[in-house]
């Protein structure tokens, strides 16, 4: 019998200020790489949306990125987890590099407690509404606004904030939505419910940030994503590579506040540069432990 490997794993709740809000990640630091197969059992038994796998190399690190039953080529939360985990154990530290299969991420120490993302904007492309589509949200038709689709995800406007909140999907046909572009039909890895902000606060009845001051949010969404086992992601950062293009130009600035309203909850500062956006949002640890494999 093969003799058993201990590693090091961290739990951390991204895109919160606390425990037990925003989207919780794993992130398990490698001194060599595992096989593929092996880091997935352990996403699968982390049973998390997201388990973060880093290797330091000799430019930096590098980062890879497991739901519990496939790789996915780039999450937000995980990435900010992991930054958070290694900010931790150096505190001198203030940039880390990752490479990645998406291409280089940057991320920063930002102000006030705040880490910041270095991501790819993935902006879309309108689409017509996939037949069947505001059915499997549990919507009528005319709460549809717009759809875009950027290659990945399905981005879908509805009318307000309390709009998105009413979303009942149908996972089971979420999961096997498909989109026809070009004549090609091609899987909706996940969709993501928008709309803009309407009120002041924020759509959990949680008071993250100056939200509590009546600031409010430039505006909301929810993602699902039962194609890839996750039904309803709490605070999805891959999301806004496309959320944050689509709204800087509808709201015409570049700077905007958003609130995913999960039931965990979290808020996402965003701002587009050029082809890039930066996500910035806080973390908070929730424990750390070893694995036996």
């Amino acid at each position: 019998m093969a003799e058993l490997r201990e590693l090091e794993l961290w739990q951390v709740d991204a895109f919160a200020q606390r425990t037990f809000e925003g989207n919780p990640a794993a992130v398990v630091l490698l001194e060599a790489w595992l096989d593929d197969a092996t880091m997935q059992q352990i996403a699968a038994e982390n049973a998390l949306s997201e388990t973060a796998f880093c290797l330091r190399s000799a430019t930096g690190y590098e980062l890879r990125w497991f739901t519990p039953n496939v790789e996915v080529p780039l999450c937000g939360h995980a990435t900010l987890a992991t930054a958070k985990v290694l900010f931790d154990l150096d505190p001198a530290l203030d940039h880390v590099s990752f490479a990645s299969k998406a291409g280089p991420l940057e991320v920063r120490r930002g102000t006030g407690g705040l880490i910041v993302l270095d991501f790819p904007a993935r902006p879309g492309q309108r689409l017509e509404a996939p037949p069947g589509l505001a059915r499997a949200l549990g919507y009528a038709d005319g709460d549809i606004q717009d759809v875009e689709w950027n290659g990945e995800k399905l981005l879908v406007e509805v009318r307000d904030r309390a709009t998105v909140l009413a979303a009942r999907p149908d996972f089971a046909v979420l999961a096997r939505l498909e989109v026809v572009v070009a004549g090609q039909r091609l899987p909706a890895q996940g969709v993501v419910v928008t709309a803009r902000d309407d009120t002041s606060g924020n759509a959990s009845g949680k008071e993250p940030g100056s939200a509590a001051n009546g600031d409010g949010y430039d505006f909301v969404s929810r993602y699902f994503a039962p194609r890839v086992a996750v039904p309803e992601d709490p605070v999805t950062g891959s999301a806004h590579c496309m959320l944050v293009p689509y709204w800087s130009e509808r709201l015409g600035k570049n700077e905007v506040r958003a609130f995913q309203c999960s039931a965990r909850g979290g808020e996402v500062h965003g701002r587009l540069v050029g082809d890039r956006v930066h996500l910035a949002g806080h973390a908070a640890l929730y424990l750390r432990g070893r694995i036996r494999c």
